[in-house]
């Protein structure tokens, strides 16, 4: 697929609520939706680990990897949370918009 996903987004605008197992197209909507600020990296955190640790799902390779990424996606960069000297988050939104970037390259 080339640019952007056919996935529409959370039904209802709820972003927890979700139709059984995301597919690719759901996975990219929240990596795009945290590089807009659509929704929370605590949200998108969430949704990526419930998904995560569910063991009765397989994941292709690229999903799983992305998922991965998802589920951390709010850590802190340093001891004092969000609002310490380092900065908000280990991982800065350039880096979550080159995560997004290659999972799309991947697909």
């Amino acid at each position: 697929m080339n640019g952007g996903s056919s996935y529409g987004g959370p039904v209802n605008g709820d972003p927890a609520e979700g139709a059984g197992q995301p597919g690719p197209e759901e996975i990219e909507w929240w990596f795009a939706a945290v590089a807009d600020g659509r929704v929370s990296r605590d949200a998108a955190d969430r949704w990526a680990g419930r998904w995560l640790h569910d063991d009765e799902l397989w994941w292709d390779e690229l999903s799983l990897w992305a998922l991965d990424l998802l589920h951390g996606i709010d850590l802190p960069a340093g001891p004092d949370g969000p609002d310490g000297p380092g900065g908000p988050y280990l991982h800065d939104e350039a880096q979550v918009r080159e995560w997004l970037a290659e999972f799309r390259r991947r697909r």
